[in-house]
């Protein structure tokens, strides 16, 4: 039987989610240090942040792991998708993501999913002039762009920002100029605008944690559980 540790916070939607199913071993976490407990503990198959919140969480796992990112996986009907980052401290620099891109396609093609990746700026490339943060962005997703196809074979391209034609593009992995935007993609596209979401994929650790949002409904919960389990059967 699979166990799967689920943080419990305010939101009492993972409580409600857990009860869909059976034949899991559910533990529960009521604080921070007991869901990173269950992080490391060897015993634990997968790992569900629920409702708790993430800071302390993260930044006591970046002090044992020093490559963590999050990926959260979007579907939108028959569409799949990641958007990375989306922690609000990662993805600052051009060799994290990078790493954040060939991760995401490693991902991709262990579930059969040929990666297509998209590079994200924050403005198109005739914005260029106008500010040095704009600037900046552009040349940074051109080099992305070229550092993908120098040291991967993966389908890549610079969409700068224009996400719209990505998602209609068939993309599945949209790397965001930074963490914060990534963030805001993922809270306008899933709280917001609804589209379902089965959480963040953690990578660097060697144990599978899905970092769910504190607001998600029970269907969002479930979806996440979901998505742990079929990890677990990789």
């Amino acid at each position: 039987m699979i166990s799967i540790a689920v943080g419990v916070g305010k939101n009492n939607n993972i409580l409600k989610a857990i009860e869909k199913f059976d034949n899991i071993e559910f533990k529960l976490a009521y604080d921070d240090r007991c869901l990173l407990n269950y992080i490391l503990d060897s015993e634990i198959d997968c790992v569900i942040r629920g409702s708790l919140p993430a800071s302390k969480v993260i930044s006591q796992l970046k002090k044992k792991f020093s490559d963590i990112f999050r990926a959260t996986y979007i579907q939108d009907n028959n569409h799949e998708f990641l958007i990375a980052p989306v922690g609000i401290d990662e993805g600052n620099d051009i060799n994290e993501k990078l790493r954040i891109a060939i991760n995401c396609s490693n991902f991709l093609e262990k579930l059969s999913i040929k990666p297509k990746i998209a590079v994200l700026s924050k403005a198109r490339q005739g914005d260029y002039g106008r500010s040095k943060v704009i600037d900046n962005s552009i040349n940074e997703s051109n080099k992305l762009e070229e550092f993908i196809q120098e040291k991967t074979s993966f389908n890549v391209k610079n969409y700068n920002i224009l996400i719209e034609k990505a998602i209609n593009d068939n993309c599945n992995i949209l790397i965001a100029p930074n963490g914060i935007i990534g963030n805001y993609l993922f809270r306008t596209l899933v709280l917001v605008n609804k589209w379902s979401s089965y959480g963040a994929v953690t990578f660097g650790l060697n144990k599978i944690y899905i970092d769910t949002s504190r607001d998600q409904s029970v269907e969002g919960y479930i979806r996440s559980i979901q998505l742990a389990c079929k990890l677990h059967k990789l």
